[in-house]
């Protein structure tokens, strides 16, 4: 008799390699591995304006007008049917960082890969700002609506034509993203 080596099935292999990239995604998405100090996202929020400032025509109009702006650099999503998002950033109110926030969101579904982005949310008004600030945790679709923003190359954003409480711009190293939402995205106050 010959001894073999026993081979998981198929279905095993993918509950195996499912398995494993769930448990991915959980350490990715914890923010144990993420965690940043107040000093290292201050430096990221400043890229992150940066890149809004030379990329969104109109970006500076609206960094003006808002009473506050949640700046969210390189917020990470990684996918393979289930998915996850994870970044961290600071408010910033009269061009200073007043509190710092991290951002969780999960979906379900036909998706595979990852990307970064940015997401900014400015703050028209201070109710808007004051009812996200006294929040433990703020959700986009259910605390607050967010009208997201979106121009076409040569367009600008426009604080005239846009009356929304809660402005918000998602881009990468590409520009504007188009097609997308950040309903049910929570927004957590950190510790730092």
């Amino acid at each position: 008799m010959k001894a073999g080596v026993l081979k998981p099935s198929g279905k095993l292999q993918q509950a195996v390699r499912l398995l494993l990239l769930v448990s991915l995604i959980s350490v990715l998405l914890s923010g144990n591995l993420f965690a940043k100090t107040a000093k290292e996202i201050d430096v990221s929020v400043d890229a992150a304006l940066e890149r809004f400032y030379k990329q969104v025509a109109g970006a500076g109009e609206f960094a003006k007008a808002a009473k506050g702006m949640l700046v969210m650099p390189n917020v990470v999503k990684a996918a393979f049917i289930i998915g996850g998002e994870y970044g961290e950033g600071a408010l910033r109110i009269g061009g200073k960082s007043v509190a710092y926030y991290n951002t969780v969101s999960g979906s379900i579904g036909f998706q595979i890969g990852g990307e970064s982005k940015d997401i900014i949310l400015c703050f028209m008004t201070e109710a808007a700002l004051n009812k996200f600030r006294a929040s433990k945790g703020w959700e986009a679709g259910v605390d607050g609506n967010v009208a997201l923003i979106n121009v076409g190359a040569g367009e600008r954003a426009d604080t005239t034509t846009s009356q929304d409480p809660i402005v918000g711009f998602v881009f990468d190293a590409k520009g504007l993203i188009a097609d997308i939402s950040l309903k049910g995205a929570k927004f957590t106050k950190l510790d730092k």
